[in-house]
């Protein structure tokens, strides 16, 4: 038996859905109309009917995201935007809030969202019995630690394989809403983590002034595919419903090339969807949108994974400036093109970025001069070029089919088998006329019956019967083709295997009886839910509180101690950064707490700074 492994890409809208689709992905996540956790990438029902449509034909799959956790007068709007996708033929429904498993629901799967922090054997087991189809695991997870969770349950584990990182764990950071009235659950982040920082110690002493003490690199696995099937994990998600067309097509192409290496090697593994893409561009993880690359804890904690000096996209080193000029400077490494952009870290580390106007032989023409010296180390955070090429068409994806074409005195049959087994025939009632040169007659027919154009579809093989066909008008031949692949796009859209799922409704125990605001009950059918599964104490969600003074805001595995060289579990490091340890951001202040038998941070909200 082949066990599948599925890509799966995020999808901004449906045009970048099918992108998505036709480079490779074996299936995408769009937001549903209300309630996705990335409120901006919301989409409406005739963007997510025509992206299923175009993912369907591939035997691609399309998940809903409506991943926020609601109100109680929200969930009767929430239900019906469920029934509606579920009648539009999505294949699976990503959800945060149980309160929506106390409704009637459709027989959608339902898919455990990262919002909902699954990371123990016995959380995911617990979602496996109440009905969950699959289980989207926390960031922070090592193979290791995936592998425990596979080997006690039998669920579908999805791990996020590629990009944007929450520096807390998911659904539980607290902080936008505590300081900016928005809440991430809700799904209107500020993003505070991207912000600023200064770092002192218990005596007041600054010991990091204005840095991105919370700005975490992106995530990149592409080299940990075999270790991640290996744990378990069958499908390696991408972030990014918030990201543009180009990164889409270049991040997707390039895992669907590591993960059909991986299965050319290991049998008994394959693609969890039809066809295959061809691209005008090699892929390159290093030319699109990055902060810099982390392989996060996959392998445990090992690397330095923030990025003090900035937030934005750094990009990929093209070399270092050898010479200089009045208005032009000399680089080694990489081509540049008119248009690139290039940034740099100056002499307070701070990033700055620029134009190239112009290249001429060696001589490098920026927009502008300020801050370049010798020695300069230069990025490319804009390839001008890889960046028009995505612009354009960039891939075709096709499905592989045999042609069977029969001619009698009566008509003519054309028998259809694609690479899924499915047949269909269409037949056309034509008088038999000999053909003056048979065997170039025989030759146009499989000619003809081999332009699928611009349709799905890439013919391998054509048998003719007889040998020597009567003749046939190209344009009829033309039409026959259109007509056969047509009424075959018919017969696989009628043929797409959808999977019933309910939830099954039982009082299985939770694993914890007491659970505080961390797990986000907003609403009455959420706190009925856990009830029923034996919760005997529980809080209401953090957007409930009145004042969140004092409360920990974030919870993270990512640690700046660790980051600093500072580990309290290095004998020899811990006295190099006096606790208590503060940050603030101007307005807010923060202390932080770690507790290192469990290797967290904690980030508690001490107040606004009063000036």
């Amino acid at each position: 038996m082949t066990t599948p492994l599925e890509l799966l890409a995020p999808a901004k809208n449906a045009d970048l859905g099918m992108a998505a689709i036709d480079h490779g992905a074996d299936a995408v996540y769009i937001g549903a109309p209300r309630f996705s956790a990335r409120s901006e990438a919301g989409s409406d029902v005739a963007d997510i009917s025509r992206l299923i449509r175009h993912a369907h034909l591939y035997y691609a799959r399309v998940y809903v995201a409506l991943n926020t956790i609601l109100t109680d007068a929200e969930i009767p709007l929430a239900r019906d935007i469920i029934h509606t996708v579920y009648a539009l033929g999505a294949d699976g429904l990503i959800i945060q809030d149980v309160g929506l498993l106390e409704r009637d629901l459709p027989p959608i799967p339902i898919i455990a969202s990262t919002q909902m922090h699954n990371d123990t054997p016995e959380k995911v087991k617990f979602l496996e019995a109440v009905g969950f189809s699959r289980v989207i695991l926390a960031r922070e997870l090592s193979c290791e630690e995936i592998g425990r969770i596979r080997r006690e349950t039998t669920i579908d584990l999805e791990s996020f394989v590629h990009g944007a990182l929450c520096v807390s764990y998911s659904g539980q950071c607290y902080m936008s809403q505590a300081v900016a009235q928005r809440s991430g659950n809700r799904g209107v982040c500020a993003q505070p983590c991207r912000s600023r920082y200064t770092l002192s110690d218990r005596t007041g002493n600054t010991l990091v002034e204005r840095k991105f003490l919370l700005s975490l690199k992106d995530l990149n696995l592409s080299g940990h595919i075999a270790s991640l099937v290996d744990a378990g994990v069958t499908a390696f998600k991408i972030e990014g419903r918030l990201k543009e067309i180009d990164y889409v097509k270049n991040v997707v192409a390039a895992y669907r090339m590591a993960i059909d290496q991986y299965i050319q090697t290991h049998p008994g593994y394959g693609r969890a969807s039809s066809g295959s893409s061809t691209y005008t561009f090699s892929p390159d993880l290093d030319r699109t949108f990055n902060r810099g690359y982390t392989t996060y804890f996959i392998d445990g904690r090992k690397e330095k994974i923030a990025s003090f000096d900035t937030q934005k996209a750094i990009g990929q080193s093209v070399g270092r400036v050898t010479a200089m000029g009045k208005d032009f400077f000399e680089i080694s490494g990489s081509e540049l093109e008119n248009g690139d952009g290039l940034c740099f870290f100056n002499r307070e580390k701070n990033l700055v970025g620029f134009r190239v106007d112009q290249v001429r032989e060696k001589r490098i023409y920026p927009n502008s001069m300020q801050g370049i010296r010798v020695g300069t180390r230069l990025f490319r955070n804009h390839d001008h070029a890889f960046c028009r090429t995505l612009k354009k068409r960039s891939a075709k994806r096709q499905i592989a089919l045999e042609i069977r074409f029969e001619q009698n005195p009566d008509g003519i049959r054309v028998a259809v088998t694609d690479e899924d087994g499915h047949q269909s025939h269409f037949d056309q009632r034509l008088a038999w006329e000999p053909a003056n040169h048979p065997e170039r007659m025989k030759k146009q027919i499989h000619t003809h019956l081999t332009r699928t154009g611009d349709t799905p579809y890439t013919v391998a093989r054509v048998s003719i019967r007889p040998d020597t066909p009567g003749f046939i008008p190209l344009s009829t031949l033309n039409e026959i083709r259109r007509n056969a692949l047509d009424h075959h796009t018919r017969i696989r859209l009628k043929a797409y295997p959808r999977i019933p799922c309910h939830p099954v409704s039982h009082s299985v125990p939770y694993p914890q009886s007491e659970l505080t605001h961390t797990a986000n009950i907003l609403n009455d059918h959420a706190e009925q839910f856990y009830r029923r599964h034996g919760v005997r104490r529980l809080e209401r969600a953090f957007e409930t509180l009145a004042d969140p003074t004092g409360k920990t805001v974030m919870t993270t595995r990512y640690c700046i101690r660790h980051q600093m060289d500072a580990c309290l579990k290095t004998p020899q490091k811990q006295g190099k950064l006096e606790a208590p340890l503060y940050i603030d951001d101007g307005r807010h202040r923060y202390r932080l707490e770690f507790d290192c038998k469990s290797c967290r941070m904690h980030v508690v909200l001490e107040g606004p700074i009063r000036k």
